[in-house]
């Protein structure tokens, strides 16, 4: 970094969008169709259709049911997680640990019957939300680099408001008809400064909601590195009970669940079983929380060999515990009405403009001084932001695709469905390597089209109660085909101004002999 502040600044700006930017995008994307995660969930399980959930004694009964099923298939797991009967998704979700190294168990059964439901495999929207924060890594390693990344992102967020001098209007320029790299510039300036706080904020509560774990000496050195202790402290969680490994008669849940709704106004959403079978055997009944900001949960825990309740979480915080959750509940956006919800959206939209342009521009101020044949570096610069900007909706799209054309009893049927993402992910990266820029940028444009493009026509061809087939069929799903019909129009657009594109003739200078 040499010259002035400014300068500096602005040299910190560029490296550090670039050297993160390929991994920013695919978080900002994700994160941004992490918005409509339960919608894209609905969508991907046709089979489900919204529906009331059971209450009272019928919740009861279908609580019994769960258990007697993994009283049999899982009677070694240390937990039972039971996701009760949505609107949205109205079965039970079972899901169950053994030991490690072991695979988890996952299954979906009919609450009225206990029978296995008949719901195709996939991870839904859950696969993108998860992606947002872990890029389908390790937790360990996955979080640790989204944490760096959205570091740097803070940095060059910081950088790029001390370098433009005019930040305010930036906000209303966009020069068209300007030279390629101006007009980049421009949307760069103008996408990055009208979501400027939205930007701000969701990358700060974005490494707030991970502090204890990117900075965890503050736990370990007060709570000897006993994390659980500090979560019950801090009311997140119920107090964890050690196994007694003894064994012991298991209270009915029915009985259980019908008391905790009846305490507790929300509606409920999980049960967690903790050494099921043991003395210390403990149920946690897990609610839907409350309409607003902070992002908690109300928990009520019983003994799961008496029933007597332990304890009752997550109404009163302490204030540094309620900061927490309210920052979480800002970045993730669960007390958000529909209209402010897609506000969110559409500033995760610009967020992700505003990387993709900053790429490119990267690419363009360098390509100008490198000629007309760019050295190896600026190749594998090329490749990689037409395989993120272009690569990553195509992956989308594919993911999208292969849920509606994969067989539905297809064994480890959301593994495919993930593995089509990558396949077209890693191709859309490689193919511009062995293809002229130009060209590159538009075939990746229009191939991203008609794969959104044939999403809709999947799900019109493939579900039998699609609306445009039977009157009475869910609007969900012609309100998905329209935001994919939307996205295939956008970039067919883009494909076609990329094929179209002359520069600007440069203007000629006036001079006297001109004007005689």
């Amino acid at each position: 970094m040499t010259g002035n502040f400014r300068r500096s600044m602005a040299w910190l700006h560029t490296w550090s969008g670039l050297v993160v930017g390929w991994v920013l995008f695919a978080i900002f994307v994700t994160g941004t169709a992490s918005y409509y995660r339960s919608d894209i969930s609905r969508w991907m399980r046709p089979e489900l259709h919204r529906e009331n959930p059971p209450s009272g004694a019928a919740l009861g009964a279908a609580a019994e049911r769960a258990v007697a099923y993994l009283t049999v298939h899982a009677p070694k797991a240390r937990t039972w997680f039971i996701g009760m009967p949505q609107p949205d998704k109205p079965v039970l979700d079972l899901f169950w640990r053994t030991r490690p190294g072991e695979p988890p168990g996952h299954i979906h059964l009919d609450p009225t019957t206990g029978r296995e439901a008949t719901v195709r495999g996939t991870e839904g929207g859950d696969f993108l939300y998860r992606f947002h924060f872990e890029l389908h890594m390790a937790p360990l390693w996955g979080r640790w680099i989204v944490g760096l990344c959205a570091m740097i992102m803070l940095v060059a967020l910081v950088s790029g408001i001390v370098t433009h001098r005019r930040i305010l209007a930036d906000l209303f320029t966009f020069r068209r008809d300007k030279a390629l790299r101006r007009s980049v510039l421009d949307a760069h300036n103008v996408g990055g400064v009208l979501a400027l706080p939205f930007h701000l904020m969701i990358t700060y509560t974005g490494l707030v909601t991970l502090a204890t774990f990117y900075m965890p000496w503050g736990v370990t050195a007060a709570y000897r590195g006993n994390a659980q202790t500090f979560f019950a402290d801090a009311a997140w969680i119920t107090t964890p009970r050690p196994p007694a490994k003894r064994a012991a008669v298991a209270a009915p849940v029915g009985p259980l669940v019908e008391r905790a709704v009846a305490m507790v106004a929300e509606p409920l959403e999980r049960l967690t079983l903790v050494n099921p079978g043991d003395a210390h055997a403990t149920v946690v009944a897990v609610f839907k929380e409350p309409r607003g900001l902070a992002r908690s949960q109300p928990q009520l825990a019983f003994d799961g060999v008496s029933g007597a309740t332990l304890e009752a979480r997550g109404r009163d915080l302490e204030p540094a515990a309620r900061t927490f959750t309210v920052l979480t509940g800002l970045h993730e956006a669960h007390f958000a009405s529909d209209a402010l919800r897609l506000l969110f959206f559409l500033c995760g939209v610009m967020g992700s403009a505003t990387i993709a342009t900053g790429l490119i521009l990267w690419y363009l101020a360098r390509l100008t001084r490198a000629g007309a044949r760019p050295f190896l570096g600026l190749r594998l610069v090329q490749a990689l932001n037409i395989g993120t900007v272009a690569g990553l909706p195509a992956a989308v799209a594919a993911y999208f695709l292969a849920n509606r054309l994969l067989p539905t009893g297809l064994a480890d049927r959301a593994e495919w469905e993930s593995g089509a993402f990558f396949i077209t992910w890693v191709a859309a990266i490689f193919l511009p390597l062995v293809r002229p820029h130009r060209r590159a940028w538009g075939e990746g444009f229009a191939t991203v089209a008609l794969l959104y493009g044939a999403v809709v026509a999947a799900d019109i061809l493939t579900l039998p109660q699609h609306p445009l087939r039977r009157l009475e069929g869910d609007p969900l799903f012609m309100g998905f085909d329209a935001a994919m019909l939307a996205l295939a129009i956008l970039f067919a657009f883009a494909a076609r101004k990329v094929v179209r594109y002359e520069a600007p003739a440069p203007r000629q200078r006036t001079t006297v002999s001109d004007l005689v």
